[in-house]
């Protein structure tokens, strides 16, 4: 079998987008959507991110890649992705040992977030079955590109004449985000272009390269439309967290005259925890709130429950240490900003679909079915099948809710 080591440079610093490596695009921070592309990838055999920051560090290992920690030498703004590849294939072979070798080293950029196994196995393949010394994704393009001189000038078009699109040849744009190279070749070359070079086109739609804050705005507005994640299933999970207010009821609060507030939840909602409970996920509630309806709803579903935290996010990891649970194979499910630093934490971050725009920005997965309306059941039968592996049929959508008092 052909060796093949991908490597994801992913350094701490970033002038144009601050921890830019570690931004969520679609619920998922940028180093951790590469390493996942490439362990899907059929072709990649061993996944390395070559990082000088800790927290890049902790993100990659807990998405299964190994990790390689970068020399000060060659983290500055000025290191090249060569060096960086070169010192990862060294250090990596160093940690399996003399027998191991790689035929085939992949350079992957994390700041290309939309990109795919199939785009990796492509310019893999172009070098292991195609004969080609070295492989880059490329787009096509028919754009005519200007220069700005002291006179507009045509770079790839005479500007006295403008051919037909179908007139003109075919040119291609580099997308920056895979380069696929014989590893022997690379070593000797000490750069990414050597030998017999094959172009290897991928989706237009998909590229996009993140250098400025904008970039990133633009990928996560692209994000629900560009994913294609399959939604989670019971071997993924380990735990689900629920918020409350918002998630597990409307977010309304009605107030009688004496000053009392009730609030609604679905009953589905509560047949879908019981599923879950029986399944032998691991559940809580977690709410800023300080209400009793909290803790009296957490009392009739069965479900632990933390209320009254300011920070969530260090409650959610102290929960997780205390039972062992890995934050990767956390479920959280929020509506609203409060719940945006768990959603940094877990490794599945969901959004109801009333949810705040800058959640469902920031979810991993956001449901088709508003808080407080059956949101979480629906959640439920993602992990378990529309059965929810019950013998009694569900509670049809939209059936009476339950009231609970504050």
């Amino acid at each position: 079998m052909t060796a093949v080591l991908a490597v994801i440079p992913a350094r701490g610093g970033s002038k144009g987008v601050p921890a830019k490596n570690l931004a969520q695009v679609g619920g998922v921070p940028l180093v951790v959507r590469a390493v996942r592309a490439c362990r899907a990838a059929r072709r990649v055999t061993d996944v390395v991110v070559s990082t000088d920051d800790a927290a890049i560090a902790d993100a990659a290992r807990a998405a299964g890649a190994e990790v390689v920690l970068r020399p000060a030498a060659i983290a500055g703004d000025t290191a090249t992705s060569e060096a960086a590849v070169l010192h990862a294939m060294d250090a990596y072979g160093a940690m399996r040992g003399a027998s191991h070798r790689t035929d085939v080293v992949l350079l992957v950029q994390c700041t290309s977030p939309f990109i795919t196994p199939g785009d990796l196995d492509g310019v893999v393949a172009a070098v292991t079955d195609g004969g080609a010394d070295s492989a880059l994704t490329v787009a096509p393009t028919h754009g005519f590109i200007w220069r700005s001189e002291s006179d507009g000038f045509g770079v790839n078009h005479d500007k006295s004449n403008r051919p037909r699109r179908q007139d003109r040849p075919q040119e291609f744009l580099e997308t920056g985000a895979a380069y696929a190279m014989r590893a022997e070749g690379f070593r000797e070359a000490g750069h990414r272009f050597f030998g017999r070079t094959e172009l290897v086109s991928t989706d237009p739609e998909r590229v996009l390269e993140i250098d400025d804050p904008h970039d990133l705005q633009r990928a996560r507005a692209l994000a629900p439309l560009l994913d294609t994640t399959a939604l989670p299933g019971r071997a993924d999970i380990d735990a689900v967290v629920l918020d409350f207010d918002g998630t597990q009821t409307d977010d309304r609060v009605l107030v009688d005259s004496e000053g009392k507030e009730t609030v609604a939840v679905h009953r589905g909602d509560g047949l879908g925890i019981a599923a879950l409970r029986r399944a032998g996920v691991e559940l809580l509630i977690l709410s800023t709130e300080q209400n009793p309806v909290v803790a009296a709803r957490a009392r009739k579903l069965r479900v632990p429950v933390l209320h009254g935290i300011d920070r969530k996010d260090l409650a959610l990891k102290q929960w997780c240490d205390e039972h062992g649970i890995t934050p990767e194979r956390v479920m959280y499910v929020g509506n609203d900003v409060n719940d945006l630093p768990c959603f940094a934490l877990a490794g599945w971050p969901v959004a109801v679909a009333s949810a705040h725009d800058a959640v469902r920005a920031a979810a991993r997965a956001v449901t088709e079915t508003p808080g407080g309306a059956g949101a979480i059941r629906e959640i439920a039968t993602w992990l378990l099948g529309p059965g929810l592996d019950v013998n009694t049929p569900a509670a049809p959508h939209g059936t009476t809710a339950d009231i609970t008092t504050k």
